[in-house]
């Protein structure tokens, strides 16, 4: 038992996408999340500006005592994860890309025609293919940046025309001519709009990543003996940290979280001046 919380964290809000999965299925366990969100995007940003972001919050939320730490975030996941495992393995640290990347392999159709849209640093990592190739060898994969979804997501412009317009001007080539049959949402950010592109696209059978994180987060926390065991009555608290507490932000955080565990307790911090 260590009911220490599990720690989250990405460049922005796009992570968030990933709590409520967790809220539900391991209710006991409390949350410390991390949003960058004075620095979002990460996407378009130089790799060793990445591992610098990454290296500071992750140091925050050690300093935090969170007992596990759950990158809710492709781009950091494809880039550094292997120098945050040896900046701290006190603790484990748990990538996003490889339990997608699985499942997107077993759940590609017969064509195995998998595509993956994510920041410009996912898509130049290779991450995913990688992945992919490693359980699905004779899948067929096509990679597509999509950088203008994420400023979009950020600052609320989802139920919008302009989303959809910019959807289409990313997707409707890619999907068609490659005739895609699974699609990847290779950024924490995308499964907000994950509804836009099923109204275009109804025929994918589209891989939310955060959904997909949780399973690695259960089966760790299980085979280290670390679960949370709450006995008493006080629900576990949550604590949402940003590094620029917009309007945005917290506007998000309620929209997310929408119909969670009513217990769960939700309270924002800005960390602007310590990270």
């Amino acid at each position: 038992m260590d009911n220490r919380p599990i720690g989250f964290f990405d460049s922005g809000l796009g992570g968030l996408t990933c709590i409520p999965y967790v809220l539900d299925a391991l209710p006991d366990e409390s949350i410390v999340y991390f949003g960058d969100t004075a620095r979002t995007p990460y996407g378009s940003k130089a790799v060793s500006t990445i591992r610098s972001f990454a290296f500071e919050i992750a140091d925050f939320l050690v300093d935090s005592s969170v007992k596990m730490i759950a990158i809710a975030c492709n781009t950091v996941s494809s880039t550094c994860l292997d120098e945050l495992r040896e900046r701290h393995p006190e603790i484990p640290i748990l990538g996003i890309i490889a339990p997608a990347a699985y499942t997107a392999a077993l759940a590609s159709h017969t064509g195995k025609r998998i595509g993956v849209i994510g920041t410009k640093a996912t898509i130049a990592s290779g991450a995913y293919r990688k992945a992919i190739k490693e359980s699905a060898p004779d899948a067929e994969i096509f990679e597509a940046a999509c950088p203008a979804l994420v400023p979009l997501i950020e600052e609320g412009i989802i139920e919008n025309e302009i989303m959809d317009l910019t959807i289409r001007y990313y997707l409707d080539h890619f999907v068609s001519y490659n005739k895609i049959d699974t699609l990847v949402l290779g950024c924490t950010h995308y499964p907000l709009i994950r509804h836009n592109i099923m109204q275009f696209y109804p025929e994918l059978s589209i891989i939310d990543p955060s959904r997909e994180l949780l399973t690695t987060i259960e089966t760790e926390l299980a085979n280290r003996g670390i679960l949370a065991e709450r006995t008493e009555s006080i629900p576990p608290e949550n604590t949402f940290y940003a590094s620029d507490l917009s309007e945005n932000f917290v506007n998000m955080i309620s929209r997310i979280l929408a119909g969670s565990d009513a217990n769960a307790c939700f309270r924002t911090i800005s960390l602007e001046k310590k990270v």
